[in-house]
């Protein structure tokens, strides 16, 4: 069983001011992203620990529309040990969470926005999104989220970033989906995988953790592995200078 205090210590970053996109997924021994449809089908305790604490140390948490509906999120809040923990470092009780959406086919009463842990103006769930988006759509989701227009025909991950980081959140957390990752792995955005994997070989049709745009390769660093009992998790930074800890 992992303890939580040196989980912190193994993913904190000591840098907070320059930009950083993580990402974190679940995988099995033979690649596949999900069990039963849903990726939380691969976890035990201890993921779900790395998966809180890296929460947790995140300004926002960014995650693709088809994930929103599929892993059925609801409001994301932080446990009240996590949010006090926040507070002791300087930061907010809670990171702001944002949807990656082209289509905007999501509607304002989802639980991701009535159910948001913070819905006052500065820490409202945000809407990432591009300038051919349905502009009713973005008026309707523009009454309870802070919408973001990064792109003309397509979402582009640099001026997402970009307008993430002017508001304050630098330090950025995908949770997926594989298409949201495939387009940051082509983009070359994805400056952190943190990668569980579970003791498990599911075969059959379960996609892979990243999928859909063009093939791309990134050289990654292994920073540590981390076992706990016959789960493993990995943490891997993008091979260029950074003076993240």
């Amino acid at each position: 069983m992992l303890n939580r205090d040196e989980v912190i210590e193994q993913y904190r970053l000591v840098d907070r001011v320059s930009p950083w996109l993580r990402v974190n997924f679940v995988s099995s021994l033979d690649g596949a992203a999900t069990h039963d449809g849903l990726s939380g089908g691969l976890g035990n305790d201890d993921d779900r620990l790395v998966f809180d604490t890296l929460r947790m140390l995140s300004d926002v948490i960014v995650v693709g529309a088809g994930t929103v509906r599929a892993e059925g999120y609801g409001g994301v809040r932080l446990s009240d040990s996590d949010a006090a923990w926040r507070v002791d470092a300087g930061l907010p009780p809670q990171p702001r969470v944002a949807i990656v959406s082209s289509r905007l086919d999501i509607s304002p009463e989802h639980p991701f926005f009535t159910e948001a842990a913070v819905t006052d103006a500065d820490g409202r769930p945000i809407v990432i999104t591009h300038a051919a988006s349905p502009a009713d759509r973005r008026a309707a989701l523009g009454e309870v989220a802070e919408v973001l227009v990064c792109g003309e025909a397509a979402v582009d991950c640099g001026v997402m970033s970009e307008a993430l980081a002017e508001r304050g959140l630098t330090q950025v957390l995908c949770e997926g989906g594989p298409h949201l990752f495939g387009t940051l792995i082509d983009a070359d955005r994805v400056d952190e995988l943190c990668l569980t994997l579970s003791p498990v070989l599911e075969n059959g049709s379960a996609g892979r953790i990243a999928r859909g745009g063009a093939a791309a390769s990134r050289s990654m660093k292994l920073m540590h592995a981390l076992p706990a009992g016959d789960m493993l998790f990995l943490r891997y930074h993008r091979l260029r200078s950074h003076p993240a800890g």
